[in-house]
This record gives C-alpha cells, sequence and structure tokens, in this order.
C-alpha cells in the first residue's frame, strides 16, 4: 500500500507522483510534481535517524527534547519495509523505493554480477538501482550534507552530496551535531538545504541489552541531548523557525532469549544452505546439489518458523521479485531467533528483521517546522512515504518511487 498524500496533507499539504522501480535498469524518468512547493517551505531541512529507534521510547521520561518536537509538529509510527533491517530500511528512507526495488535487499547479499554486498561495501553498482533524496536535489542545484547514512559515501549516477563525512562510529553524538551545524556555518551559496544525520547507539544498546534495559534508556538519553544541542545551535543561528526536523528510524527492536530458538540443524543439515542472512530472518540459497533438499525439508511452516521460495514471498512483503534476492526466504516469529547449534544464544538481547507489521518493529517519524501541523497524529504511514514528502518539501521534481498519492490515510484531528 502505497501513500503520499496521507503524509503531505497531514503536514504540509502536498502530493507527488509515485510508482514501482524496474530492476538493474536506468533510473526512471523524472515527473512533475502535481502542485508548488508550500508557501510555509523551510529554509533547510534536516532529516535525522535514530537507528533502532521504537515510537514507544517517547514520553518516558529519557526524551524531553523529542518529546518536545512532538508536542509541538506532527507524530506517528511508521512501518518499515521488509527486511526490518538498517541498510535497506535507510535506503528506502532516501529513495521511496522498497528494497526489492532499489536493490538493497539486506545488510549482505548476493549479486550475480558484482559479487558480495556487505555494510561495508562502497561500489556504486550495488546502489545504482535506486536514487537517494540527496542526488535528486542535486540533479536540481540544490545543496546537500550527509552526516553519516547508508549509501552516502557513493557515487551515484555520477553524483555525490556536495558535503559528506564517511561513517566513523566512534564519532560521538555531539560531534555529529556539531559537523551539521558548522555545514550550516558556511557561506550562503555553500550551505546545505538539505543535510542529514544518524546516530547507531540506540540500536547498539538495543541488540546487547534489549529494548527494555536500561543500557538502552541511557542511549536514548544521549540521542536526546545531541538532538538538544542541534536544537540549541539553529536557535543560536537564528535557524530554528526556518528549518523543518525531520526524525525518524529505520526500524524498531524486539526482545530476544536464549529460552526462545529455532535450531536450524533441527529442521536441515545447514550444509546443504548457503546463508546470507540469519537471526531474525533467514535468507539462503541451497548449496549446488541439494536443491531438492532444501525444498523437501526447508520450504513450509515449522515451529516458530515459515520459509518460502522467493516467488512465493506474501505480496504483502513487497519481497522476493529483485535477482539479488536469496532463493529461499524464511520469517522467524517476533522474538526468536534462527541459529545453528555451533552458534547458541548466550544471552537476552534484542534484534530486528522481523515482520515488519510487527508492533515491535515499528519505527518513528516526527517533523517540526515551517508547515507542519501542530498536534497532528498520522497513522498506517510507511517508511517509503518519507521520500516523497521531502521532494515536496523541497520542492523538487522527484523519481518515480513506490511512495504514492493517496488521500485514504487516517488521521486524528489535534
Amino acid at each position: 500500500m502505497n501513500r503520499l498524500l496521507p503524509l503531505a496533507f497531514a503536514l504540509l499539504a502536498a502530493a507527488c507522483t509515485t510508482a514501482p522501480s524496474a530492476h538493474r535498469t536506468p533510473m526512471a524518468p523524472l515527473v512533475p510534481a502535481s502542485v508548488a512547493a508550500p508557501a510555509a517551505a523551510p529554509q533547510q531541512v534536516i532529516l535525522i535517524s535514530i537507528d533502532g529507534f521504537r515510537p514507544d521510547y517517547l514520553g518516558k521520561g529519557q526524551t524531553p527534547v523529542m518529546d518536545g518536537l512532538v508536542a509541538g509538529g506532527a507524530f506517528g509510527p511508521m512501518r518499515p519495509s521488509f527486511p526490518s533491517v538498517t541498510f535497506p530500511n535507510h535506503y528506502t528512507l532516501v529513495t521511496g523505493l522498497h528494497p526489492d526495488h532499489h536493490g538493497i535487499v539486506g545488510n549482505k547479499f548476493n549479486d550475480a554480477e558484482l559479487g558480495v554486498f556487505t555494510m561495508a561495501s562502497k561500489e556504486p553498482g550495488f546502489w545504482a538501482q535506486g536514487e537517494p533524496i540527496w542526488i535528486t536535489a542535486e540533479r536540481q542545484g540544490v545543496r546537500t550534507g550527509t552526516m553519516f547514512w547508508p549509501g552516502s559515501e557513493t557515487e551515484n549516477h555520477g553524483l555525490r552530496p556536495s558535503l559528506w563525512q564517511a561513517y566513523d562510529k566512534d564519532v560521538l553524538g555531539d560531534a555529529r551535531v556539531d559537523r551539521i551545524l558548522w555545514w550550516l556555518d558556511l557561506p550562503e551559496g555553500q550551505r546545505p538545504k538539505l543535510e542529514t544525520l544518524y546516530f547507531d547507539i540506540v540500536d547498539t544498546a538495543g541488540h546487547h541489552y534489549g529494548p527494555d534495559a536500561e543500557e538502552t534508556r541511557a542511549a536514548v538519553a544521549s540521542v536526546d541531548a545531541s538532538i538538544g544541542r542541534l536544537v540549541e545551535g539553529l536557535k543560536a543561528r537564528g535557524l530554528y523557525d526556518k528549518t523543518l526536523l525531520v526524525i525518524v528510524s529505520d526500524h524498531g527492536m524486539a526482545a530476544t532469549s536464549p529460552e526462545r530458538v529455532v535450531w536450524i540443524d533441527d529442521i536441515i543439515d545447514p550444509a546443504a544452505l548457503q546463508i546470507t542472512s540469519a537471526g531474525a530472518f533467514v535468507s539462503a540459497d541451497p548449496a549446488p546439489g541439494r536443491e531438492a533438499e532444501v525444498e523437501q525439508k526447508l520450504v513450509g511452516r515449522h515451529p516458530h518458523l515459515e520459509c518460502w521460495n522467493k516467488a512465493d514471498v506474501p505480496a504483502r512483503l513487497a519481497y522476493g521479485t529483485n535477482p539479488r534476492v536469496a532463493q529461499v526466504v524464511c520469517l522467524v516469529e517476533t522474538g526468536w531467533t534462527v541459529t545453528s547449534r555451533d552458534r547458541p544464544v548466550e544471552k537476552d538481547g534484542g534484534a530486528h528483521g522481523y515482520d515488519n507489521q510487527a508492533p515491535e518493529m515499528q519505527a518513528v517519524f516526527i517533523a517540526h517546522g515551517p508547515g507542519v501541523v501542530v498536534g497532528r497524529r498520522l497513522t498506517d504511514l510507511q517508511s517509503v512515504d518519507v521520500q516523497p514528502f521531502l521532494v515536496r518539501v523541497l520542492g523538487l521534481t522527484g523519481p518515480v518511487v513506490d511512495g504514492k498519492a493517496a488521500d485514504t490515510l487516517a488521521v486524528t484531528q489535534p
């Protein structure tokens, strides 16, 4: 299900023309937006991602800054695309395409021509099936700056952001914010109009300790304080009332336990599989000569696990047509882990990658700034809707994407 006007009407009264993208073909031609940019257009837009941040982390005492932005802006839970993992969904947020269409189909996958993709891959061909918002903007003369975002370090169709930073996990949150503010201090002709900012520590803590752990709450509080630093920096520069802040996450986090494990060894000999992903979902190809065994033993329903051939993945997951998707895809029951007995789950923790409709996988959306309807509460929002909203806000002409203009989104009036 695809929508843009739900989001745009709820925030800035906007529209976009969209449709699915083809695989491994040149980028779809640009199509004109149906109306002009809103009268209350912001001077700049800052897109902030908090990896692994669940909507229910808000309002519990750790997020006074974000709670204030929610109160003074628009907010809603957001359904990620499947698989609900980091790189596919970060690319969805900035391309408006499901992973099956933008080609980053997992944190790790195989491409017949390019080889193995990992989260360290910079080869442009891996990223070329989608056009991120910073490339759309740069094509049209709008300067951008990306302070960490999957795909932002790679040339895309011959272009890059005007300003970008190679990812370094050791850079603290406040330093990331300071780089954003430094870019805003550049002379007008060099200053970006669109910036992205990425925080990873909430996801890291959620994996190690679980979504309800004290350590995760501390990470949430730390990111909130860094966003507070950004807000104060904008105010000091007289830019706060001119800036649209859009805070999103890529997915949520579910609690895991050594007591909730599916042992792949009990279903099939692991040597029969070439596994690219496991844990919260499984992506695997049969080992050569063992195709019939995989079909007989793995494909189908098992306790806490269901596996499909890629052609039979449920349509609601919008996954399985891209050549990069492995032959077999399995969904694990939320909160369970699939692994082999030589790699046991040793302690409680957290994971994501589960069914994107699971409540624990829900991401967050907050918008605050010029044109945003104060107090608006959004429902039925999907991650593919963010990019067309940004295209609309920035007054750009956007590529064909999966976030589609529609007026059926239910909203609760403030």
